[in-house]
Formats: C-alpha cells, structure tokens, sequence
C-alpha cells in the first residue's frame, strides 16, 4: 500500500494557518491522483477546498490518536512540523508537561510557574534510572550524563540554549543541583554548596530585567564540575562568554541593570552600606534609564542577603565583600557626574571641583578627584615624538566616562569568576572526568541588531554545525550497529555562514582590519562587506538591505537578520585609555590596584581585557570580536572532545502567562535551536524502529502461519514483504526493524482494517446464532401458548357450573339469615331497656352512700392533717437546735485542727522535734475519730429517740381514735346546735374547700418544681457530656499534637544521631588515611587498642550535668527542654508528673518541692547530715501509719457526704420545710469542707513522701553513714554473680564482644554477652569497686560499638548486637538507684551509671538505625523492578504498545531470569525478620522497623510510577495490585499490619486502583474523589494525565474529564500541603520499648566453651 492510499476519508490532515500557524482538518473524500483539490473539514467545523497541484502538495497527515502526546517526538509516524508542534501543545497545556523528548534534545518549555517537580524526592527518583523509563526531564538528562560519564570514564557536556526568557538558567540552575545531591551525597563535601552557591552571585552581577526575561542572562558561561574516581564532585570551573557590558551606561525603555546596582539601592540604609552614599535607583543615570525600578514578586534587599551569603560560603570576607560593594556604588556615582560643555564652538568641557558624584566617586575607589577630572576631559596625542594634551568634547567626554565605567564593571566581573573559580578549585585530588553545563545564549533577532547580536548568533552558528554533525553522527552509528544497508543522509550544514563571518577577509577579519585604521569608521567597513561579499565574490548568505546603506543581511541557519552597522567598531574596540587605567592603579584601595594591575600580567578571554599600546598606547590591541572567536573556538573545542546532551529550552509566549502557547513564537524557536532540523534527518532515515519482539506484539494479527514469540523475528521478515511492498520504506536489523516515516501509520491502519474485518465475520456468526436461538424459543413459545389457552377453556367450563350451584346455596343461606337477623334485633332492644332502667336505680342508691363515706373521710383527712402539722413544726425545731450545736462544735473542733497545723508547718520548717509532733498528730487524729463515733453516736441516739417519741405519738393517736369509735350515741341534740353543728360543718366545708385548692396549687408547685428539676438535671447533665466531650476532644487534640511534637523532636535528635554517626565514619576514615600516610613515610601504625581507646566518644557520653541536661555537647534542642530519649526515658521510668518535669526543670527537684510546699530554702540548705538523717526516719516511721489514717477517715468522710446526699434529696423530693433544707445543706457544706482538708493533708503527706525519696538519693553519703539508707541493701546480699578480675577484663571483651565468630555467636542464646556483662558489672559493683564496675560497663560499650561498625553490612550480627545492646540498657536501667526505689525486691548498683544508659540508649538508636540501612540498601534497586515492572500474572501486559526509542548509551535493562520479582522483595524482608525473629526482639520493635521499610517500598514504587507513562495502563495496575497484595498477605501472616506496615502502602494501592477504574462518567469522578482519600489533588490529576491505553479496547482519559475531577477536588480540603512525590527520605522516630527482664543468676545461664570465658568465677 502507498503512502498516497492513507489519503482515505476520515483521514486527518494538518492545513496552514496565519494565525494558528496549522490547523487540524479531516478528510470529506478520498483522494484520487491527478485530482486538483481536496475537500475539508476544519476543526471548526468548516469546510474548504485544499489546492493540490501535484502529490509533493498534499497536506501532512496526523499521527493516529495512540500516538497523541508521547513523550519523545521521533516516535512519531509522520515526522513533520505540524505534528512536532501540535505534540508540544497537547502535552503543554492538556498534561501539563514542560519537557518533551527529540531524540537526544530535551524540549523544556517555560511554564512561567512553580511546579512541584524539582523537590529531593524527585531527584531520589531520578537517580540510578533509565532515562526511557522515566518521564522526560532536566534531571533525566542530568541522570544520564552521570552515568555515562561514570560508566564509559569520558567527559560529558550539556548544552542549554534558548531565547532570553526560555528558562536557560534555571535548567542549569537544576543541573547543578542535581549533580550537588549525587555527587556529594556520599563524602559531604563543601564542593557541591559552593557550586551552588555560585549561582546567587553570577545571577545579581550577570542577570538584569529585559523585554522578554524578568532574570535575563546577559553572558554566557560554561561550568565543568570535576569528579573523582568514586563519582564524588571535588572541583568545578566556570567559564564566561561575552558580558554584555552596554547594559552597563544603557538601557532600553521597561529594562534595568544589572541586579546587583538594584540590590545596593535597596540596602541603602543599612548601617554597613550608608558609607556607600547612595539613594533611590531613581537618582541614579545608570540605573533610571529603563523606567523599571521594580521586579513584580522580587525583594532586592533578600536578594542581597543571598548574594552576600553566597559570597561568605565561597572564602570572600566582609571587608572584602565591602569593596567590591565600594567599586559598584562607585559606578553608580560616576554616571551621575555632571560634564559641561565650554569654549566658543563648544570643543572642550570641564567637570565641577565641588561635584558631589565626583568626590564620592573619588572616595570610594581611593583616587584623586582632580586628576580623574582633567583625564576623564582630556586626552595625550603624540605627535612627532612630542606629548601634547587636547581637551575634548562633551559628547567625547561622555562616552569616556561610559567606557570606564563599562571597564571598571567587566574587570570587576571578570575578578568575582576568578574568585569564584579558585574557590571552587578546593581539593587537591586529581578530576577523574567532568561534566560541562553550557548555559549561553539563544538565537536573537530584535527591531534593531547590533554587535552583542552579531556575536550571539555567530556563536549560535557554530553550535548549531556541531549539533547537526552530532546527531547525523548518532543516527549512522544506529544503523551501522544494526547492520543496515544505507545511504548517506544530506542534512543542511552552515559552514558557508561560518566562514562568511569568521573566514579568510570574512566579516570579522575585515572588522578588525577597520579598527586597526586611524580614521575607520562603521560605513567604511560596510562598504568593504559590500565590496568584497556582493560585488567581487556574491556570497549565497549575505545580502545588502534595499534602503539602507549602513545595515546588512545574513542568512542564518534560523532565520535572516538584519545588521546595523552603527557602533560596531567601538564596540569591538572596546577603548579606555591609559591615564585613567593608571589613576585607579594607584588607588588606596587594594581591591580597585589589584584588578588593574592585573592586566600587564594575563589577560581575561571572556570579556576582553585592557591592552594598551601605540596610537600613543593608548587604545586596545586585542580587540572583542577576535577574543569571542579565541573563546569560542575553544568552547567549541572542549564540547568536540565530550558526549553532548542537548536542552532546547522554548519561550511560550511573549507576556510571561503561566501555561499559555503561542504557535507562532513556539514554531520560530523550535526551527531556530535545531529541533526541527533534528526531525528532517530523523525523517530522512528511518525514524520508527521497533524490536522485533515489539512488533510481533503489537502486529501479530497481520502475520500468518504459525505465530510464537520465539520466532518473532522470522515471522517479521516473512510478513512485511506481503504488508509494504515498496522495500525502500523498511529495513530489517539485527535486532530492530526499521520504518520511513509514514509505515507505522499505514501499519496501524491495515491492523485496524484487519481488525475491523474480523469483528465483521464474528458479528455476522453471532448475530445467525442470535437468530436461531430467538426462532426457537418463538417456536417453543407458541406451543406453549397454545396449551395453556385450551386449558384456560376447559378450566372457564368448570367454573360457570361450580358458580352455578353455589348461587342456589348463596340464595337459600341468605334468607334465612335476613329472618334470623329480624329476630336478634328485637331481643336485643328488650333487654337493653331493662338494662337501663335496672341501672339507673342502681346508680341513684350508689350517690346516696357515696355522699355519705365522703363526708366522713373528708373530717377524718383534716384531723390527721392538722395533728400532722403540730408534730413537724416541734420536730423541726428540735432538729435545728441540735444542728445548731453540733455547727459549733464542729466550728471549734476546725480551729483545734488549724492550730495543729501551724504547729505542723513550724516543725517543718524549724525540722526538729517532728517524731514529737507528728505522734501528737497521731494522737489528735485518734481522739478526733473518736470524738467523731461519740457523735455519731449520740446521733444515733436521738435518732432512735425521735423514733421511738414519734411511735409512741402514732399510738396515742391510734388509741384516741378507738376510744371515739366505742363511744356510745349522744342523746338527741337540739335544733340549736343542729344549726351550730350546719354553720361549723359549712365553715369546715369552706375551709376544707380552701385548703383542697392550696393543696392542689402546692401540687401543681411540686410538679413544676419536680419538672424543672428534671429539666435542670437533664441540662446540666448534657452541659456535663457536652463539657465532658469537649474536654475529652481538647485533651485528645493536645495529646496529638504532643505526640506529633514528640516524635518530630525524636526524628530529629535520631538525625542527629545518624550524622554523628556519618561524621564519626567520616573522622575514622580520615585517621586510617593518615595513618597510611605516616606509615607510607616511614612511620609506624598505631596498635588497634589503642586506636579503639581513642575512639571518639558517643553524644552523650558526657556525664548529665544539673546545667546541662541535653543528650549531646553541641544539641541545638534549647535546656528547657529534653531530647526525644530523654523524654522516652522519663514517660518510662517516672511514675508521676512532677517526676517528668523535674527531668529537665531549671531547679533541682528539691528545690521545686521546698518551695511548692512553702518551706524557706535556706534552712533546707543549711540542714546538716545529720538533721536530714533525724527528719528522714521520722518521716518514714510515721509515713505509712498517717497515710493509711487519713485514707480511712477520707473514705469514711465521703461515706457521710454520700448518706447527707440522699438525705438532702429525700428531703427535697419529699417537699420538706425551708428551715431543714438549710440545714441539711449547711451540713452538706461543712462535710465537704472537711473532705478538702483531708485532700489537702492527703497531698501535703504525698509531698513529704517524694521529699524522703528526694532526701534519699540527695544525700546517699550520709544515710549510709549513719545508717539509715533503707532502701539499699548490703552488698554481701546478692548472689548468683560472675566474677571477672582486673587481669582478665581485655580477655573477656575480646572473647565475648570483640573477637567472636560469626558462626559462633549466631548459635548463642538471644542477649547472652548482655548478661554476663550485666553480672561481671555487678559483681564489681557489689564488691565495693565502682571505679572497676564503671570501667568495665564502658569497655563494653565501646566494644560492642566497635563490633556494630565490624558487621556493618551482616543483618543478622547487627540484629544480634541490638539485641545485647537494648538488653543491657534495659537491664542497667531495672539495676539503677531510680528503678530501683520502685521496688523492695531489686538490689541497686552503687555506681552511678547514668551515662553509659544513656550511651547505651544512642547505640540503640545507632544499631537499628545500621540494620535498617543494611535492608534498605538492599531493597533500594529491587523495589521498582519487582513491583513495578515484574509481571507476576504472565501475559497480561503483553499487549502493551511501547514506542519509546532507547537512546545510544543507555544502560540495557535486565530481563529475563535475573530480573528482580516480588520474591526477592519477599526474600530481603524475611531476612530481617528472621533476623529479629532469632534475637527474640521486641514486637512492637519489629512493627516499627517494617513500618518504615514498607514506607520505603510505597514512596519509592509511587514516585517512579508518578515519573513513568509506561506504567500507567489498565493492565500494568493490575499487576501492581497483585504485587502489592502478595506484600500485604505476606506482612499479615507475620503479625506485622498492627504497627501500620500495611497503612503506609495506601497511597500505592490507591494509586494502581485510580488506574483500574472507570474514567468516563460524572459519577466515575465522584468515586474517584472520595476513594482516593491519600492521594492529593495533584497526584490524582498527573495519575490521570499520564494514564495510557494499554490496547485499541481501552481509552485515553479526556480533558474534560480531568477538568471535573479537579473542579471535585476543589472543594476537598487537604490534611498536608500539596506534594507531587512522596518523601523517600523521611524517616520516621523509633521509640525502644522498656522491658525489664526478669532476675536471673549466673547458674541459669548457659555459656559455651566456644566463647573461651571459663576465667570466669561463679560469686
């Protein structure tokens, strides 16, 4: 098939456009050769005719849609501009990726936007990976410069160009971070911070505000950073091109100077730059010119500080910083001097002798004013042998005064690199190879181009010529080693424009040939370019413009320039003459002589240095344009003799809008910095090359015959003959076949034609066995229809002679029911009659014995209720007199206990006679108790006597009323008191009625109250949950941040304790290095005790000090506070907070408790040995007695308060009087009164208990002489000891720790050198020998540190020496005096060891530290291939498209068997395990050590999935996710997920499933968004960004879709601030559980004879 064939309808073409430079357009028709138009559709919608004259003028045909936004443009099918541009765009604004691969160029497009792609953890990503396996990049190209300079030992170069304002120096800005971080990681040296440090300072004297670029590089430069044989930098040199030192005396309008003039002005009040005198920039002529005094989002005064910081790091002192800020202030003031014109033609000029710019110019530089006026208006001639003065003009004058201020600035830059360059020269050691970073200047083209321009694209020129013969270089290498049959590529090579400029009587030579004549000038030197170019030898690429006479035209590889020839000869000449050079020679200040006097001696090649000679040696010999050509021959030179690496860097647009692309200022910069050149001779050979396996893979449907991957490359050679019957269009290689541009589209297209084909044949199959199906079960419906209707007939028959039958029934029943209904009615309406009337005489009776009993009960009520009344008003007074004497008792009985207590207080503070007062205490607390039973008593006594009265009321009661009932009928009363007895029984019945309706409104008052009771109850108990909850949610907030605070402070004092140990590794490598040395002089070695004696001491081995209580010497953590182990030490080892806060308080806990318990510090100073020996045994004698007093009394106290409680509330509930409630609740508050008391004397003993203790360990010394050191037993005590003499110590180091086999140790019991260390120790101890017990604990720990730095590598002996390690901090410290006053069953040590617990603490943290590196520099280059790239389910990514080419160079990758799979992650984890698992480690200590290492696994795989397009398909997820899951159910089986191991994989597991699920549907953004709850905002967006199909069945992700999953994320709030990456080096604080073991002796240890300790004595 023909390329003319893919012409079809549908076809997608690409049309030109004015605006849009090409528009995308599809295909109405097929084209037919010979046919004169084409019919299309634009992207619009539009149609139009397309002109075609012959087949050379058809549109460029798009690339299919799989091909849309890949990441490296030559693995395009059609290679044309059109499909280089629209590749750009997508991947620009729809992906958001500024770097694009050409081949070997890397296309970076400035964003003009902090993107989060430039953090560590991007760089640990980088680092060590193919560079086709990762995203495109800067630090991919950094990547694999390193490698291959590290690999092949050949020097590399990158070469950075682009326009002003494309990012150049911020590309080489990241370069050299990148090669800072891998190449000074290792040794941490000053050499990467100083290479960094470089940059600040070029950019405020180099960089400076334009038109197009806000930080404008106005130089170029070239830095080699050298490395030495381990990869490490130790050197760097910098080499400048070409200062623009115009900018200097000149801006253009919305431009500034230089930045460094800026950053003076702003730092102007200062006190070490008033001395500078300067102002405003606006004052300034140098600095106003350009009308911008201001960056938008710049701070020229930080910038400063930068600048000045940098210059520090670098060796530059102040006072020298000072005077290079004195040279450039003076810059400032010479363009501020004010020249005057005078004479009668104006032919001379003058400068004021009071001009304040003058004098402060002088000042500053150290000259005489005077003779830098009459220089700066004169000049010498020599004339016949004789000097002669001539004035000059003022226009003459001022352009003297500009070019020495454009030399003194380019001697000044030319010094800083120079000083830079010695700084960076640090090291004395040979550079093995370097890395070049070329960081120069674009193509330019302006409105008007002057000499700065010339040379810029004159340099571009020739990089482009070496660029175009690299990558022609590069391509015929491919084939060669593929063995193909090729004919040579044309490409366009420039070395007719190279030759015109700096060829033989080319521009330059003629340029220099002018500036040699007296009188040259810039016409006279264009009229010899016409002459010599136009008229006698036309030269193809210069031409001469129509109008002008003084410009002229070259015709550049980019585009064609027009010259103006005004100030070229000054320019190139660069004049300054010689009487001002000599004034600031003599200059008082040492800076301003030393630039000047260096130009007799060297000369600088960047920026074209002063020569003075005849034309009365005056004016330069040398002049700019020959230096830039000596320059940039031996640029050219040191870039010929490296690899190359090309970053093309592309300027979007002009207005510096963040993601904004303009076509048409993309497509003028890619065709000037060679991407598009690159293209054409990719084009021009063949630009799609695929393995053979890959294209088996992917076109195994258009092969025929038998088909198996083996045999892929048989198949291939077999096939294509058939598929593309031109042979031109492809070639086959040794393990590659290659395409012309355009195959790949034609086989895409016969694959889906193919396809289409096939689904064709299968549709038609299926849809006949759709029919024969559905025409059966028609068939079978249609009988079955048929049956069931003729039974639905014969069942309708039945049923009309069943419902015949049952109609007679139905009329039978219902009439004798309608009778029988007519009888019922009647009976009832009889008996309901007789009903009622029976019922009303009934209910008449039942009134009349109603009235009656109600009468009665009613006058029985009122005599109860009035005898009732009578007895509760004489109860309540009884009752309130006895409260009343028994208040004032209770009144006296307080003042009694307060005047015992200021008794209680002088003794503590006079601290004599306390046994006396305190059993006088004893004996109060003893008569109060009883005193309290006799109250109670009596009490009870009065109750049982209120009772008692009370019965004997209720019989009296009782027996009156029988006495009345027996009374006989009174005689018959008159009528007289018959009415007496009506108006007393009507006054009752009043009464009665008025007392019923206040008894009713005192109900209704008790239920109010009772329901506002209720209500109050229920608020205040919902205040009470709700203060409750708040309490509980403020306390859990405070208790994670303090966690949170803690552990951060632990992470960093565990920092701490890795780059101790890094710089201890560091001095043990410099001391064995000098030893080596001395012995390679002759002297001898130093014997290994002895270096192992001298070994520097851990971080706190320091003995804690009350002053000083942080863990190390130089701990940045203020004393206030403590470290992290400090803190874990006392969380475990304190029982009580005031014992934590005394850890690390300003006052010794003594103090603190004098003064809580408000004792006079000064007689507690004062106490003698003595008198605190008194105080502590009284105080222990009567301790534990008065503490369980006053718990009982306490407790009975609030068995009383309880009781009063329910009295009160019965009391209340039953409506009792006002008077009972009061006191009842003045008793309720005097009890609890009393409860506050005992609390207080409760806390006050408490008190005195942490003094015994505090008195107890203050003064050990004189309790023990004195005998009253309860708490220490005898030492003769302790038995089940090991006893090791002085002799045998170094033997029993050596044996147990030092010198002991792998093999054998390994075999021993978990902690069995811990133990006998421990009862060496203790023996000693327990001896009397403290000295020897201290110095054998510290020999140990030294030993074992040195046994950790001997197995640095072997997990399972570090394991092992953690172990023993932790053991033996856990054993010391159940051992110490602290621990040990918690317990009556421990024997403490004598020795103060508090030290070494806490060395031994560090090594703890230093052991683990070791072993978890081990295991994750094990780990580090197998995590991405295993769970990445290893494909656990066989066949499921098979069908991937993968159209990246590999690039000559790059590392091959390992396939096949030795591939890394999950098995060997699985492998290097049991490892561990089974390690710790052997040692018997704690749990909770392994939880946290593959918490990390599973934090490592997930950080690692997700960055390099976030960096990899190739892993982000349907099928690659689900490989990923079972990768992961075989991980999970790994952790699991061991018991680790509890420790949060499985946790830490969620972002991952997230991750793969956002690559699994749908990607269509508003609902599918929604579950996207609440699944992905560990992924931020920008993780979710690049996952879906980079997502790619993995078969023509699956779907790119549109941007619509990604534009509703960002507008749902919106409204997301992030916990943690948005990151691209996650931290790979984020480490998270281990915390060592303290385990105290349980006691043991020496009889139950089992030691082998391996160990050779026999010396040992059982004690």
């Amino acid at each position: 098939m023909a390329t003319l064939d893919l012409y079809s309808k549908g076809a997608c073409v690409w049309v030109p456009d004015p605006d849009a430079v090409w528009l995308s357009a599809q295909l109405l028709n097929d084209y037919k050769p010979g046919e004169k138009q084409l019919l299309l559709q634009l992207s619009n919608g539009d149609k139009v005719q397309y002109p075609v004259g012959s087949p050379s003028d058809l549109p460029p045909l798009g690339n299919p849609d799989i091909l849309e936004g890949e990441n490296d443009l030559t693995a395009l099918s059609f290679l044309h501009e059109p499909a280089v541009l629209h590749n750009l765009r997508v991947r620009f604004l729809d992906y958001n990726s500024i770097y694009t691969y050409c081949g070997i160029v890397l296309v970076a497009i400035n964003p003009y936007d902090q993107l989060p792609i430039y953090g560590e953890e991007v760089i640990d990503a980088y680092s060590g990976q193919d560079m086709t396996d990762m995203e495109p990049h800067i630090f991919s190209v950094a990547e694999e410069a390193y490698r291959t300079m590290t690999r092949e030992e050949k020097n590399q170069s990158i070469i950075i160009s682009g326009e002003s304002g494309s990012g150049k120096t911020v590309s080489a800005k990241f370069t050299m971070r990148y090669f800072a971080v891998v190449g000074g990681a290792a040794q941490q040296t000053s050499v990467e911070e100083r290479v960094l440090a470089s940059n600040p300072i070029m950019e405020s004297i180099g960089n400076a505000k334009t038109t197009r670029n806000d930080n404008s590089s106005r130089f170029g430069k070239y830095i080699e950073i050298g490395f030495g044989r381990k990869g490490d930098i130790i050197r760097a040199n910098m080499r400048t091109y070409l200062l623009e030192k115009s900018r200097v005396v000149f801006q253009a309008p919305s431009e500034r100077n230089y930045h460094i003039f800026y950053q003076l002005c702003a730092s102007r009040e200062l006190p070490e730059m008033r001395p500078l005198k300067l102002g405003a920039p606006e004052h300034f002529r140098y600095t106003n010119q350009g009308g911008e005094m201001q960056i938008p989002g710049t701070d020229d005064l930080s910038d400063l500080e930068r600048t000045r910081n940098a210059f520090t790091i670098l060796g530059v002192q102040p006072d020298q910083q000072m005077e290079l800020f004195r040279i450039l202030s003076a810059v400032l003031h010479l363009g501020n001097i004010n020249i005057q014109a005078s004479g009668r033609s104006s032919d001379r000029s003058f400068i004021e002798a009071e001009d304040r710019s003058l004098a402060v110019f002088a000042m500053l530089l150290g000259v005489e004013g005077s003779q830098m006026a009459h220089w700066l208006c004169h000049r010498r001639l020599t004339v016949g042998g004789e000097m002669l003065i001539k004035p000059m003009t003022a226009q003459q004058t001022l352009e003297a005064r500009d070019a020495l201020a454009k030399h003194i600035y380019g001697q000044l830059f030319t010094w800083t690199v120079q000083r830079l360059n010695s700084a960076l020269r640090t090291q004395s050691r040979h550079t093995k190879s370097f890395i070049g970073v070329l960081d120069i200047y674009g193509f330019e083209t302006f409105e008007r181009n002057s000499f700065e321009q010339f040379c810029i694209n004159y340099a571009n020129e020739k990089l482009q010529q070496q660029f175009n013969r690299h990558v022609f270089h590069l391509e015929q290498e491919e084939y060669v080693r593929e063995e193909l049959a090729w004919n040579r590529i044309e490409f366009s090579d420039n070395q007719q424009c190279i030759n015109l400029i700096e060829g033989q009587l080319g521009m330059l030579d003629l340029l220099d040939e002018e500036c040699r004549m007296p009188k040259g000038s810039d016409e006279s030197w264009v009229r010899k370019l016409y002459d010599q170019h136009l008229t006698s030898k036309p030269h193809p690429h210069f031409r001469k413009p129509r109008i002008s006479n003084s410009a002229f035209i070259i015709l550049h590889f980019a585009d064609t320039v027009q010259y103006e020839c005004d100030g070229f000869l000054d320019k190139n000449r660069d004049t300054v003459f010689e009487e001002l050079i000599n004034i600031l020679k003599a200059s008082q200040s040492e800076l301003v002589a030393e630039l000047f006097q260096q130009q007799a001696n060297a000369s600088s090649v960047a920026n074209g240095s002063v020569r003075s000679g005849k034309r009365a040696t005056r004016e330069h010999r040398l002049t700019v344009g020959f230096q830039f050509r000596q320059s940039l021959q031996m640029l050219m030179d040191t870039l010929n003799s490296t690899t190359p690496h090309y970053v093309r860097c592309i300027k979007p647009n002009d207005l510096k809008e963040a993601f904004m692309f303009d076509p048409k200022r993309t497509v003028q910069q890619l065709r000037a910095c060679g991407v598009l050149e690159t293209i054409r001779i990719s084009a021009a050979g063949y630009p799609s090359r695929w393995t053979y396996e890959e294209f088996f893979s992917r076109y195994h449907v258009l092969l025929r015959g038998p088909q198996s991957l083996e045999q892929a490359q048989a198949s291939c050679r077999q096939a294509l003959p058939q598929l593309i019957t031109d042979p031109d269009q492809y070639c086959f290689g040794k393990t590659k076949v290659f395409f012309r541009a355009g195959q790949v589209a034609l086989l895409e297209r016969l694959r889906a034609e193919r396809l289409r084909g096939a689904a064709v044949t299968i549709q038609s199959r299926v849809r006949g066995w759709l029919a024969r199906i559905r025409y059966r079960r028609i068939l079978w419906a249609a009988v079955t229809i048929q049956r069931y209707s003729r039974g639905a007939l014969a069942r309708r028959l039945a049923m009309t002679l069943r419902f015949t039958k049952v109609a007679l029934v139905i009329q039978k029943t219902y009439r004798m029911v309608v009778v029988r209904r007519l009888f019922l009615m009647i009976r009832q309406a009889t008996i309901t009659i007789q009903a009622f009337t029976r019922g009303t005489q009934a209910r008449h009776r039942y009134r009349l014995l109603v009235a009656e009993r109600a009468a009665v009960l009613i006058q029985a009520r009122v005599r109860g209720w009035l005898a009732r009344k009578a007895y509760g008003r004489v109860r309540a007074a009884v009752v309130f007199m006895q409260c009343c004497a028994r208040r004032r008792a209770a009144r006296r009985e307080l003042l009694k206990l307060k005047t015992e207590a200021r008794s209680v207080e002088k003794y503590r503070e006079l601290n004599k006679g306390m046994e006396v007062k305190l059993m006088q205490l004893q004996l109060r607390a003893d008569q109060e108790a009883r005193e309290s039973s006799a109250l109670r008593e009596t009490l009870k006594a009065e109750r049982e006597a209120s009772s008692a009265e009370v019965e004997a009321l209720k019989a009296m009661i009782q027996k009156l009323e029988s006495q009345k009932q027996e009374q006989q009928p009174l005689p018959v009363i008159s009528e007289k008191e018959v009415e007496e007895r009506r108006k007393a029984e009507e006054r009752a019945a009043q009464e009665i009625l008025k007392l019923t309706q206040e008894l009713q409104a005192l109900q209704k008052e008790k239920e109010s109250f009772v329901k506002e009771r209720e209500e109050l109850s229920a608020s205040l108990l919902e205040r009470e949950k709700t203060q409750e909850e708040s309490v509980n949610q403020a306390v859990s907030q405070a208790s994670a941040a303090l966690r949170a605070e803690l552990d951060e402070e632990r992470r960093k004092y565990q920092g701490l304790l890795r780059e101790y140990a890094r710089l201890e590794q560091r001095y043990d490598n410099l001391k064995e290095m000098t030893l080596l040395t001395e012995r390679m002089k002759g002297h001898r070695r130093a014997d290994s005790a002895q270096s192992l004696s001298f070994e520097p001491a851990s971080p706190s081995s320091a003995p804690l000090s009350p002053l000083s209580l942080t863990p190390l010497s130089l701990s940045p953590f203020p004393s206030a506070y403590p470290s992290p182990e400090v803190s874990r030490r006392v969380s475990v080892t304190s029982p009580c907070l005031e014992r934590k806060l005394s850890a690390w308080g300003s006052e010794t806990p003594l103090d603190q408790l004098m003064e809580k318990m408000d004792v006079a510090k000064d007689p507690a100073v004062k106490l003698k040995g003595e008198d605190l020996a008194h105080a502590y045994d009284a105080v222990r004698v009567a301790n534990k007695f008065l503490e369980s007093q006053l718990r009982g009394q306490r407790s009975q106290w609030e068995q009383e308060l309880e009781a009063l409680r329910r009295q009160l509330s019965q009391a209340v509930s039953g409506s009792s009087s006002d008077a009972q409630r009061q006191d009842l609740q003045e008793l309720l508050e005097a009890r609890e009164h009393e409860c506050l008391r005992l609390r207080r004397e409760v806390k006050e003993l408490r008190s005195t208990v942490t003094l015994r203790r505090l008195l107890s360990q203050a003064f050990p010394p004189a309790l023990n002489t004195e005998g009253f050191s309860l708490s220490q037993p005898k030492p003769a005590a302790v038995t089940g000891l090991l006893e090791c003499r002085k002799r045998d110590e170094t033997k029993l180091i050596k044996n147990l720790i030092t010198d002991v086999r792998v093999d054998s140790a390994l075999s021993l019991p978990p902690g069995l050198a811990a133990n006998v260390l421990f009862l060496c120790v203790r023996q000693a101890d327990c001896s009397g020998d403290q000295a020897r017990a201290r110095s054998l604990c510290s020999a140990g720990v030294t030993a074992m540190k040195a046994a950790l730095k001997k197995y640095i590598s072997d997990i399972d002996m570090t394991a092992l020496w953690l172990k023993n390690i932790c053991l033996l901090h856990d054993l010391l410290m159940q051992h110490s005096q602290k621990q040990a006053l918690d317990s009556d069953e421990l024997v403490p040590l004598s020795a103060d060891l508090s030290d070494l617990i806490r060395s031994l603490s560090d090594l703890c943290i230093q052991a683990y530290q070791q072993l978890l590196s081990i295991t994750e520099t094990r780990l580090q280059n197998i995590i991405v291939p295993a769970l990445l790239e290893s494909e656990t389910i066989p066949g499921l990514s098979s069908s991937v498209m993968k159209l990246s080419r590999k690039r000559a160079g790059s590392d091959p990758r390992v396939v096949g068997s030795d591939a890394p799979t999950m098995a060997s992650v699985l492998r290097e984890l049991g490892g561990l395990h089974a390690a710790m698992t052997h040692q018997a480690l704690p749990r909770t200590l392994m939880e946290q050590a593959f918490h990390q290492l599973t934090y490592l696994t997930c950080a690692s795989a997700f960055n390099s999935l976030m960096l990899r397009k190739d892993m982000c398909s349907w099928s690659r997820g689900m490989q990923i996710r079972y990768n992961l899951s075989l991980l999970e159910e790994w952790l699991r089986s061991r018991g680790l997920h509890a420790g949060g191991a499985v946790a830490t994989l969620e972002p991952l597991i997230q991750a793969v499933q956002l690559l699994q699920v749908g990607k269509k549907t508003e609902a599918d953004a929604q579950a996207i968004v609440q699944t992905c709850t560990s992924l931020s905002s920008q993780q979710i967006v690049k996952i879906l960004t980079l997502y790619t199909p993995h078969s023509d069945l699956d779907e790119r992700v549109t941007v619509k879709f990604i534009r509703t999953v960002q507008g749902f994320l919106k409204g997301r709030s992030e916990s943690q601030p948005p990151h691209l990456l996650m931290e790979v080096r984020r480490v998270f604080p281990v915390t060592f559980p303290y385990l105290p073991p349980p006691v043991f002796n020496a009889e139950q240890l089992v030691i082998p004879d391996t160990l050779k300790i026999s010396f040992l004595r059982r004690a």
